[in-house]
């Protein structure tokens, strides 16, 4: 049964069970209220108290329903107004989560209570939509616009302190939420339910809610570029503020209808799901996430202190696992010790104020400068500098250290697992975890395995992954692995771009109004040029490695851009110098403003290697730029580096700065159509032969030749190769 009714004495309790989360599908809200409409015509039953099974009340609408006839038979609304308008008093008992519809249905019964560590939420601008059951009237009506905008756009899932201090829920406790709202329940038997009735309240206003209003439309548009959902739940939170609650539902429905047809919620609602089954890896030797047992992790240890390996260390701490932190200098471990306790003091702070005692979910960070004290770990992450004879130095010290069957993981970018794993005794062991920084903030983590990494080592680091909070991607070995493999081609554009007459504000504004987060050259700025400046000295691209005679703008026969080099060469190297293709207020800035002196580089520069100034148009850098990704995108699938497009659309999606509302970089592809990307990129290439990335990948040209299959059929496809995987 979808939902079943019990009794306790005068209390009816009416339990959702459908699992895993209860939510509200077709047979649910059928279920509630055929049990809904029983509870209320039995003259023993006085109250009702709505519950959800196994520890959580209900995650929401069932998502796969919204393109399908089965909103339009007893829709979430017309479910909730049924209980709103009851004269028995309905309490609901919010254990685990109430989100989206969840929470709509919670806010329909008259008093809510919920258990301490519940959450609630309206997270449906998340995935491109808006709360379409009432979410939108409502809960204005109860706690105020300004804190009812703040929970709607920005999808916040809400702590139950939190909520109990906001006023959406009545009563929180620290035990079973359903034997209070029983209590509750019979407290308020026979009492008057007129002002819980949320639709019928007014919403509490001001003679300035429409600037308030105004202002929140455009703060949302230079937030959330491009996105619509944001825009169209304040319009729906303004209806409820002049309209009638019969009449902001109206408004609520249109909007969401006309959402819908931008076709921004199918792209999100494409990435959620991916995000759902990149969890569900496969191995070419046929293993599978469902049929390999991880290992616990029940202790870990972090090599290194800078940046990337506080935020690992906070990460383990947070998931409550013991954490022993390792650096080789005295000083450093001393600044890494007081950055990591600032970073855990601030966590300690967040689960105060949701009520929750700190010591019980963080766990302790160990500091030392001795490899001895790895002993007993479980799992190791280094975390050092990107460089692979320091990474194999740290590898041989730990396979003397390490408990056999420890688990060494390296946190790189790019460089070769197989080389670093080469050093240890157990090879099958090794495995990449690329965290993005800051770790303890950003939920990507690219997991890479080499061509010895047991499925059980990558099943160990998978769930790992999950316990962190991470969205965690299983890729393969080569360089740059898949993220940081794509930028490649997209960076070259862009550099090819200011070259031929563009400037770097050109190019980035372009890309941006599209909805990508930063722009390639203020990217740039806030990574570092010198990154990127030391790797292709590494490998021979510039500085005195570079043969003599080589033309400045060809290496190896193909076209090269040493405009970067040239910067770093002065010193530019972004924001950390104050000075990289923007210029900033101070060393450390974070505003980007044109430089003047850029430009007149670029003027000089054109000038000297004869390069006649033809600024590209909007459409032709968005092209050039994202086309470039794209072809990459599939010949990162042609080489079996990633298994299927949702893998690289959720890398860009969490790690890149890529809209989620156009779904992911292959997603986007597949809207534009693969043709016209095709034809782009055939007719660069015709024009530049010497940039073979922009040469159509073989993948891309099969697709289009099979009638451009929808893209949750490029997996037969992409299988059909030979992988390298």
């Amino acid at each position: 049964m979808a939902a079943t009714r019990s009794l306790s004495h005068t209390v009816a309790v009416i339990t959702i069970n459908y699992p895993p989360v209860n939510a509200l599908s077709s047979p649910v809200r059928h279920a509630l209220i055929k049990e809904f409409g029983e509870a209320t015509k039995d003259p023993s039953v006085k109250a009702i108290v709505l519950a959800g099974a196994n520890g959580k009340f209900s995650a929401g609408a069932d998502i796969r329903e919204f393109s399908t006839s089965a909103l339009k038979t007893i829709s979430l609304e017309d479910m909730n107004e049924t209980i709103e308008a009851s004269r028995k008093p309905v309490v609901a008992a919010i254990e685990g989560v109430a989100l989206g519809g969840g929470l709509e249905l919670a806010l329909a019964c008259h008093y809510r209570v919920a258990n301490v560590q519940s959450r609630v939420g309206l997270p449906e601008v998340l995935i491109g939509i808006l709360p379409a059951a009432g979410g939108t009237q409502r809960l204005p009506r109860l706690i105020g616009v300004p804190a009812a905008l703040d929970v709607i756009i920005r999808g916040r899932h809400v702590p139950a302190t939190e909520a109990l201090q906001l006023g959406i829920v009545d009563e929180v406790v620290q035990g079973n939420a359903v034997n209070a709202a029983i209590l509750l329940a019979r407290k308020v038997i026979g009492s008057n339910l007129d002002k819980r009735r949320l639709s019928t309240n007014y919403v509490p206003s001001n003679p300035n809610m429409e600037s308030f209003l105004d202002t929140a439309v455009e703060k949302a548009k230079k937030q959330f570029r491009g996105a619509q959902a944001p825009i169209a739940c304040i319009e729906a939170v303004r209806a409820s503020v002049q309209k009638p609650y019969k009449h902001g539902i109206e408004k609520e429905r249109q909007l969401f209808t006309s959402l819908w047809a931008t076709g921004q919620p199918q792209a999100q609602q494409y990435a959620f799901f991916s995000e759902r089954n990149v969890a569900k890896w496969t191995h070419p030797s046929g293993g599978r996430w469902d049929t390999v047992t991880p290992k616990p992790v029940r202790t870990a240890a972090v090599i290194g202190l800078g940046t990337m390996g506080r935020g690992i260390a906070t990460s383990l701490a947070k998931a409550n696992i013991p954490v022993i932190a390792l650096e080789q200098d005295a000083q450093q471990l001393e600044i890494g010790k007081k950055a990591v306790k600032g970073l855990l003091e601030r966590e300690a702070e967040k689960l105060l104020k949701q009520g929750l005692a700190p010591g019980t979910v963080l766990a302790p960070v160990h500091f030392t400068l001795h490899f001895a004290e790895l002993h007993d770990v479980d799992l190791v992450i280094e975390a050092v500098y990107e460089n692979t004879e320091l990474k194999k130095e740290i590898f041989r010290k730990l396979k003397s250290v390490c408990k056999p069957d420890a688990f060494l993981c390296t946190n790189t970018s790019g460089l070769n697992i197989d080389e670093i794993a080469a050093v240890t005794n157990h090879p099958d062991l090794v495995i990449g975890t690329h965290f993005f920084s800051p770790a303890n903030i950003m939920r990507l983590l690219e997991v890479v395995r080499g061509q010895q990494t047991s499925l059980t080592t990558i099943a160990t680091a998978m769930t790992l992954g999950k316990t962190l909070g991470k969205v965690s991607v299983l890729v393969g070995n080569c360089p740059l692995f898949v993220g940081n493999r794509l930028l490649g081609p997209y960076v070259d554009q862009a550099n090819y771009l200011i070259e031929e007459g563009c400037y770097p504000e050109d190019v980035d504004k372009v890309l941006e109004d599209f909805g990508i987060t930063m722009g390639p050259f203020r990217m740039m700025d806030l990574a570092g040029l010198d990154v990127g400046w030391r790797a292709r000295t590494e490998k021979g691209l510039t500085g005195n490695k570079v043969p003599q005679g080589t033309p400045a703008r060809q290496r190896l026969g193909n076209r090269y851009s040493p405009l970067p080099d040239m910067l770093c060469e002065l010193g530019r190297f972004g924001q950390k110098t104050g000075k990289g293709w923007y210029l900033y207020d101070k060393p450390g800035g974070r505003i980007a403003h044109p430089d003047p002196w850029v430009k007149d580089v670029l003027h000089k520069y054109r000038n000297t290697h004869q390069i006649k100034q033809r600024p590209a148009s909007p459409e032709v850098i968005l092209e050039r730029c994202v086309y470039a990704l794209i072809n990459e995108g599939f010949r990162v699938l042609e080489d079996g580096i990633a298994s299927g497009p949702e893998d690289i659309d959720v890398i860009y999606n969490n790690g890149y700065g890529w809209p989620k509302y156009r779904g992911g970089i292959m997603y986007y592809a597949s809207t534009v159509g693969l043709g016209k990307v095709l034809d782009v990129l055939e007719k660069y290439h015709k024009e530049h032969p010497d940039v073979p990335s922009m040469k159509p990948a073989f993948l891309l040209k099969k697709l289009v030749a099979v009638g451009e299959p929808p893209i949750k059929e490029w997996r037969t496809q992409v299988g059909n190769l030979v992988h390298k995987l």
